[in-house]
């Protein structure tokens, strides 16, 4: 097995050093561990950290999270995407109230029954709050690993994953598990990076493969290409005066739950008169365009969309044919909406 003798040091007397200064540092608190792991898998810290705080802030146990309407946690999550995470969460938080009697659970085995929680989230928490010996592998590891051991294997293969877990596991040390494991994350995060890191004078310069063999660009290796689907959304508002009609989305697709104007999906951007020939089927008078909107770009991990807007007046009677309901302005600004129309709202 590869090992290198004095590298747990190194990290922990850097990081000690180092490490930036978060307020998910300063607890032991599995559930607001747990708010901070799931809020930052998908976002950078500046961006994320103001989501911590209003979660821990507006739900500062379990307990409230788990008695809060998914609705209420889908609008504090609002911009953060990942929709399908903040209802895990809400799932879970009604596991440990009704299955494990309001108790986070305290080791990794048993924090991996809970909904949405990989290994890596287990890891965390047990190894943050509870002192379990068990390693926190995230990419920010496996670049330092795979750079410090010379692994060309994918890192996107379970058995690669498993090599890199291991190195991990024999290298933290048994008095402070958490510390290591944060030490060796945040070395990936602001030093071992992605472009260009300080190689010459970074603490295992002489000991690192990737560095002394000219390889430090090409680790890790990730073979595995992501697939992008491409949609277009048309999509049309309609106003009864100041209101504005939406619904919210039930389908097994992205933004589950979350609320949206009257979407037309085809495979391109229509025209106006394009779209007053889909709206045909639904209304007997002529629909009539007030406003269109520029084009807008939306880009997820494994989806691009591009969408339109199309604004009319018309008759809530009318608009209620398509389970549409009107909102003021001020109820629009409370429910929980995708990004894509908050940029174009807020615009």
């Amino acid at each position: 097995m590869q090992y290198l003798p004095g590298l747990a040091d190194k990290l922990i007397n850097w990081y000690q050093i180092n490490k930036r200064d978060l307020p998910w540092r300063h607890t032991s608190d599995p559930y607001k561990i747990w708010i901070s792991e799931i809020i930052m898998q998908q976002t950078r810290v500046q961006q994320g950290l103001p989501y911590y705080e209003k979660f821990v802030q507006h739900f500062p146990t379990v307990q409230d999270f788990a008695s809060a309407s998914i609705d209420v946690i889908l609008r504090y999550w609002q911009g953060l995407g990942y929709y399908s995470r903040a209802r895990n969460m809400h799932y879970a938080s009604k596991q440990i109230l009704e299955e494990m009697s309001g108790e986070f659970p305290s080791s990794f085995t048993e924090l991996l029954k809970l909904k949405g929680v990989g290994r890596y989230t287990a890891a965390a928490i047990a190894s943050f709050a509870f002192d379990e010996k068990t390693p926190v592998v995230d990419g920010n590891v496996y670049r330092v690993l795979t750079r410090l051991f010379g692994i060309s294997e994918d890192i996107s293969l379970p058995s690669t994953q498993k090599k890199i877990e291991l190195i991990a596991l024999n290298h933290i040390p048994s008095g402070n598990p958490g510390l290591f494991n944060q030490a060796i994350m945040e070395f990936g995060a602001l030093y071992c990076i992605p472009g260009k890191p300080d190689c010459p004078n970074c603490i295992f310069s002489e000991a690192c493969f990737a560095y002394t063999h000219g390889l430090v660009s090409q680790l890790p290796v990730k073979i595995n290409k992501v697939k992008v689907k491409e949609r277009f959304f048309n999509y049309v508002i309609f106003k009864e005066g100041n209101n504005l009609a939406m619904r919210q989305r039930i389908l097994k697709d992205i933004w589950s739950g979350l609320f949206e104007f009257y979407l037309i999906e085809k495979d391109k951007i229509l025209d106006p008169e394009e779209l007053r020939i889909e709206l045909t089927t639904h209304f007997t008078e002529r629909i009539n365009f007030s406003e269109l909107s520029e084009t807008y770009i939306h880009i997820l991990t494994h989806q691009k969309i591009t969408a339109k807007f199309f604004v009319c007046q018309l008759k809530k009677e009318e608009v209620e044919k398509l389970n549409l309901k009107f909102y003021s302005e001020d109820e629009v600004e409370n429910l929980a909406k995708p990004v894509l129309l908050l940029k174009y709202i807020n615009k």
